[in-house]
């Protein structure tokens, strides 16, 4: 018998015991490690996602832990390797697959909301879906692999180019994955951001941070480009203040990506796409070439992943690190440890 965390209902989670069944015919069975929390969790834990989810939920698909046992038909792996997974399962029927857009499949399966996810001490997937770490490189930073495959497909959606000023409305975790793949693309950056903590942390990663509340956005873009704009903003707070920033920060032909989930419609100012013939491009999740690209960038550090990570938690204390993550303040990532002697601690 091993432990799961389960969503409920709105704000409300438990651990409880749940059943670990032999992994079938191309499935593989897993020993997460780490587990993080995002947006998108938050999003379930407050109830918004009630009408899709079913209860009781496992949740988690930012993960890395190793195999345990692999089911028949499976190559490729064998138990210890260390894993992280993608977590999407597609039809390929489609309209969207045979277009080969299968990690946008009309029918997707995206593990972790659809179906049971990481938060648990054994977890069976897809052998399809398993992505291999390098040996050297410690769980608690894979499992900022997934969100790092979300930045890596988020820049290369708006086609980010060496030489381009970059601006990220939002220096969340996802915002600053963005501003640092951006970078490592050869783009000059700047991070939007109104907490103070973020934008402390952005500085130290070596990124030129603007607070809205208290800086001339405008000025600072004028003296930063002329009258020129930014090439590309990444909107990623999920605010409607966000999308105001993120279309004024552009000059003639720039491209605004939509990383963020707005959970309502926004106005959006379209006469200054019209005059200044903008770009919209929408961006969501990520295809094996993306994750592959993760990998590289958290195991040879130009991804820090371990300076993002905020606090690790065991698994029994799930839900107050959803409720830690709710209330906002100094927090960037928290990981929930699943291992079976887990003890949490501040990063």
């Amino acid at each position: 018998m091993t432990l799961a965390a389960r969503y409920l209902s709105a704000r409300t989670l438990d651990t409880a015991p749940a059943l670990s069944a032999s992994p079938g015919p191309g499935e593989v069975e897993l020993a997460p490690a780490y587990v993080g929390i995002c947006g998108t969790d938050l999003h379930i834990f407050h109830g918004d996602m009630d009408a899709r989810v079913h209860t009781p939920a496992v949740l988690g698909h930012e993960m890395a832990g190793r195999v345990v046992r692999v089911g028949a038909g499976v190559e490729g792996c064998r138990p210890g390797d260390a894993v992280t997974v993608m977590p999407l399962r597609w039809d390929d029927t489609c309209p969207a697959c045979q277009a080969g857009h299968q990690h946008i499949c009309q029918h997707l399966d995206f593990i972790g909301i659809d179906s049971p996810g990481a938060m648990q001490q054994r977890w069976t997937v897809p052998a399809a879906a398993l992505v291999h770490i390098p040996d050297y490189v410690p769980l608690e930073r894979a499992a900022l692999i997934e969100p790092t495959a979300v930045a890596v497909h988020d820049v290369r959606r708006a086609g980010v180019r060496h030489g381009e000023r970059v601006v990220v409305v939002g220096g969340g975790p996802v915002g600053i994955l963005i501003a640092l793949v951006s970078r490592d693309a050869g783009a000059d950056v700047r991070v939007v951001e109104l907490s103070a903590h973020r934008r402390a942390l952005s500085a130290e990663l070596g990124l030129t941070t603007w607070d809205p509340a208290a800086d001339d956005v405008s000025k600072l873009l004028h003296e930063w480009t002329g009258d020129a704009g930014a090439d590309v903003a990444f909107e990623v707070s999920g605010a409607a203040g966000g999308v105001d920033t993120a279309v004024d920060v552009l000059g003639v032909r720039g491209r605004l990506c939509l990383v963020a989930i707005h959970p309502r419609p926004r106005e959006v100012n379209l006469h200054r796409f019209f005059w200044r013939e903008l770009t919209l491009v929408g961006a969501r999740l990520y295809d094996r070439a993306d994750f592959e690209r993760a990998v590289v960038l958290v195991a040879d550090g130009t991804i820090p992943a371990d300076r993002l990570i905020s606090k690790i938690v065991p698994l029994t204390e799930a839900s107050a690190a959803f409720e830690a993550l709710e209330a906002g303040g100094d927090v960037m990532k928290i990981l929930v440890d699943c291992t079976d002697n887990a003890q949490g601690a501040d990063a």
